[in-house]
């Protein structure tokens, strides 16, 4: 049976824990992302992200969403952990952990996890600019079915 961790948490990620939570003696390769909020997005000058989230339902479907990852790519552990409140620029918003016995399934996972999350999960992602001024931001439109093998 795989492992799988998926939390919601108000503070820093620590990445050293998510990566220990995917180790395991069957796996050959761990791949971990770690989604952090960067300075400038287009012509918008950063100063924070702010995420909020329906917490039940984004925990059940972060866990649906990691559970799917392991049985579609053969994980041998995967973890997720996203950030809720006030991430400011350089923190990571995310960290997404995949590891199975070879690197192509861990990549391919990590990758169709991060779109998935985007897609079905119940969290909202507010940008704050340098000028104070506050905009939701929402995610692109992506096709899983060409990243889903």
């Amino acid at each position: 049976m795989s492992a799988v961790l998926c939390r919601l948490v108000h503070d820093r990620i620590d990445t050293t824990a998510v990566l220990a939570a995917v180790a395991g003696d069957a796996a050959g390769a761990t791949v971990l992302f770690v989604g952090t909020t960067r300075a400038v997005t287009g012509d918008i000058i950063t100063r924070s992200l702010d995420y909020e989230a329906h917490e039940p339902l984004a925990e059940a479907q972060l866990r649906h969403a990691a559970d799917e990852a392991v049985t579609a790519f053969g994980l041998t552990a995967c973890a997720v952990v996203h950030r809720l409140g006030r991430v400011p620029v350089g923190e990571a918003s995310v960290a997404v952990a995949a590891s199975a016995p070879h690197r192509r399934a861990a990549f391919a996972a990590a990758e169709w996890l991060m779109e998935r999350i985007k897609q079905v999960v119940p969290i909202w992602k507010r940008e704050e600019a340098a000028d104070g001024s506050r905009t939701w931001v929402h995610p692109d439109d992506v096709s899983l079915a060409e990243s889903h093998p």
